[in-house]
């Protein structure tokens, strides 16, 4: 029976919706596994992503949307196309709401600060102060209210239900104060009231929530990018000769589709007529546009250049090379487990100790303390909520975080999440792209070398080269860019050759060596000698000739890039292993390899092959840093630990990376392993002082003190001194903004 039902199983994965910590993770995934016909559930609280196998026979999509929005949460059950955009959507409402909520929260806190700091026995005093908090507590904090209750009802406890409770308790007790001061008072106590404490708390957290959500938006961008490679519609040639333009979603396979000149090709298939060069370094991640002719693949995705043609589609919608690396680049993001920060494991434990400490604080007064026990007891209690709530250490990790990230932003590098920044100070091992990362990512002429230099040639072979569709023709172009064009008659493309046309009279050539060699062209030795120094150095020979002999040779190459030596020497002297991952062929990425010193090197590297080889460093225990600029890198950037995309690469590498280099320069790299080291001793600082604050805090609340020399601590001290520890953890990460 257990085999047919894997047999029957499907497997799917559905977006979440409103959880707000680690903890929500963990009710809505045991919430799904505990349902009949659930094989498996898999909640990742990174992404908000449910991943479940089940039985379409037993239950549905529907039925767990159901079971989860019982306990406050939701399943976002949309069509794969426009599930992306409503997510955003959703993303930005909860932002512009969040951002409300905590402006208002700011302002309304204000002036109650103000007054129970400054003027605390001014006339009407605490009305003010209630009339200013009660609306922040009950109205911009009550989620806090409500998800702690959810966490209630399914004994567990969070961030929110220390939140609620110390805001609660000490806005209820401060109304009791306010409103019965006489209870206080006939037992020789002050009636003091709490609402700063509480307002402040909320607006604290609120803008503590509103800065994750915004880090949060962007996850989302990077596959939306990769759909939008897709054209929405085709023209298909019918049977009949005629030309038909469909939508994409009704091409089925062995359909013939004609590709026109700029246009991006659909789905994968085989070049059935004419012929064309097509760009397809979102695969290769090389820059040289590759030609196709008659039984060459397409795939979907790549962008035809100037020609056009015909092809046959073999593979369509999800069996397309694009989707399955859609598809890689989902699972990649989807399957690294979120390092739940420290700060929430914590809290996993100090919440419910400190909920305990306040009910064992209240007892002990009640006991040991006959007259005054239950107002003691009540105080003390209070004051251990107050002074544990977790506003030092909520703020520890996010305000280092922060001033990390805008310290960055300042030095060209982007950083997009906390993991990332955090990790990249253990990286032990880097992989490289060579295009586009160590090198400039495009052909240009490096060398070129005359017979004998006439303008009139020089003309000529930029007129020619002008007209040839072949790409490596631009490179010559542009570095004649200053040259006059003058007409030529007869040109003709020779494939896999160059090019030929006619100048008053003469035959001219550009192209490879066969093609003067077809054409009997002589080659002088002088010519000869630089194309083999140039051929050994890997680079692209190109000639140029009229019918008798060659008069120049050119040499085309991707050039490193001006800062990636000094860069590769400086993570060399960082203890790094470095290793290049290339498409490139054998000799070009030994060439490379051997001038930038990069002492492991990898050649015609294929995309999936590159996510293959992160896995390989893993399962050897390394810290795997991946530093690309193309499409073809967007999977094995997706399963590094840390990536590092070139900003002048593709939207889709930057989106998939973590950390973005502007400048695209290779410098930078050392630069942000620097800037890790600093940020994670930061948080540790932090983390140390609020914990420090809490050990010591805690119990003289608690009243360990009243024993020995009468001390009971007051809440509203209790208030100042959480705001202190707050306030201290944020200089601390200010300080970060001044190191070198």
């Amino acid at each position: 029976m257990a085999t047919n039902n894997k047999q029957t199983a499907v497997k799917e994965s559905f977006p979440v919706l409103n959880m707000t910590c680690a903890g929500c993770a963990v009710s809505s995934e045991s919430t799904v596994k505990a349902m009949p016909g659930v094989l498996d559930a898999a909640v990742n609280f990174a992404n908000a992503t449910l991943t479940v196998e089940y039985q379409p026979d037993t239950t549905s999509p529907a039925a767990m949307q159901q079971a989860l929005q019982s306990i406050g949460y939701d399943l976002l059950l949309e069509d794969e196309s426009t599930q992306q955009e409503t997510l955003e959507a959703i993303h930005e409402k909860k932002y512009k709401t969040l951002k409300n909520k905590t402006i208002w929260a700011i302002i309304l806190s204000l002036p109650v600060v103000v007054i129970g700091m400054f003027f605390m026995h001014m006339p009407y005093g605490n009305e003010i102060m209630w009339l200013f908090s009660t609306p922040v507590v009950l109205w911009l904090g009550r989620d806090f209210f409500t998800n702690a209750w959810k966490q209630a009802k399914h004994r567990s406890a969070n961030m929110d239900t220390l939140v609620a409770l110390s805001t609660g308790i000490a806005y209820l007790f401060s109304v009791f104060n306010m409103l019965y001061p006489e209870f206080w008072l006939e037992r020789n106590l002050e009636p003091h009231v709490y609402f700063e404490a509480a307002a402040v708390i909320i607006a604290f957290i609120l803008l503590g929530k509103l800065l994750e959500e915004r880090a949060k938006g962007n996850t989302s961008s990077a596959i939306k990018k990769l759909m939008g490679l897709q054209p929405k519609t085709v023209v298909l040639i019918l049977p009949d000769g005629t030309e038909k333009q469909v939508a994409i979603e009704d091409v089925h396979v062995d359909n013939v589709i004609l590709v026109k000149p700029g246009e991006k090709i659909a789905v994968d298939g085989i070049v059935t007529s004419g012929n064309s060069y097509v760009d397809e370094s979102m695969l290769s991640g090389e820059p040289v546009p590759v030609q196709k002719k008659e039984n060459e693949k397409v795939f979907a995705g790549t962008i035809n250049q100037k020609g056009s043609f015909q092809f046959k589609a073999t593979k369509v919608g999800k069996e397309t090379m694009l989707a399955q690396i859609i598809k890689m680049v989902q699972d990649a993001q989807g399957s690294k487990a979120p390092v739940q920060k420290l700060v929430d494991k914590i809290a996993g434990i100090f919440v419910p100790v400190v909920l305990g400490i306040a009910v064992l604080t209240f007892v002990l007064w009640l006991v040991l303390d006959g007259n005054e026990g239950l107002v003691h007891g009540l105080l003390a209690a209070v004051t251990v909520l107050v002074i544990a709530c977790p506003c030092a250490l909520g703020l520890a990790t996010p305000t280092a975080i922060m001033v990390g990230v805008g310290k960055g932003a300042e030095q060209g590098i982007l950083i997009k999440d906390a993991e990332s920044l955090e990790l990249a100070k253990k990286v032990d091992a880097i992989i490289l792209d060579k295009t586009g990362t160590i090198t400039e990512g495009k052909p240009q002429v490096t060398d070129m070398h005359w017979l004998q230099e006439e303008l009139v040639h020089q003309h000529i072979l930029f007129s020619l080269e002008k007209q040839s569709e072949h790409p490596l023709a631009d490179a010559v172009v542009k570095h004649l860019e200053n040259t006059q064009a003058i007409s030529l008659t007869s040109f003709e493309s020779i494939t896999g050759k160059g090019a030929k046309a006619v100048h008053e009279g003469e035959d001219y050539y550009a192209g490879n060596k066969k093609l003067l060699s077809d054409h009997s062209v002589q080659i002088s030795r002088q010519l000869q000698q630089y194309a083999d120094t140039w051929s050994l150095e890997s680079k692209t020979v190109i000639w140029f000739a009229n019918s008798k002999e060659a008069l120049a040779v050119l040499a085309i190459s991707d050039k490193i890039k001006g800062t990636s030596v000094e860069a590769i020497q400086q993570l060399k002297d960082m203890d790094i292993e470095l290793y290049m991952l290339t498409g490139d062929n054998e000799a070009t990425a030994k060439a490379i390899a051997e001038q930038t010193g990069i002492p492991h090197y990898k050649a015609e590297v294929l995309p999936q092959h590159k996510a293959d080889f992160v896995k390989e460093l893993h399962q050897q225990g390394k810290v795997v840093a991946m530093v690309g600029d193309g499409i073809n890198d967007s999977t094995a950037l997706a399963t590094a630990d840390v990536s590092i995309a070139m900003g002048k690469g593709s939207d889709i590498a930057m989106d998939v990376a973590k950390m973005t280099i502007i400048s695209s320069d290779l410098k930078k790299i050392p630069e942000a392993i620097k800037l890790s080291k600093q940020t994670v001793a930061t948080i540790k600082q932090n983390l140390f002082w609020a914990f420090i604050y809490n050990l010591i805090g805690i119990p003289i609340a608690a009243g360990i003190l009243y024993p020995i020399n009468g001390f009971l601590l007051n809440p509203m001290i209790a208030g100042a001194a959480m705001a202190l520890s707050s306030v201290s953890v944020v200089s601390n990460s200010l300080r970060l903004k001044w190191k070198k």
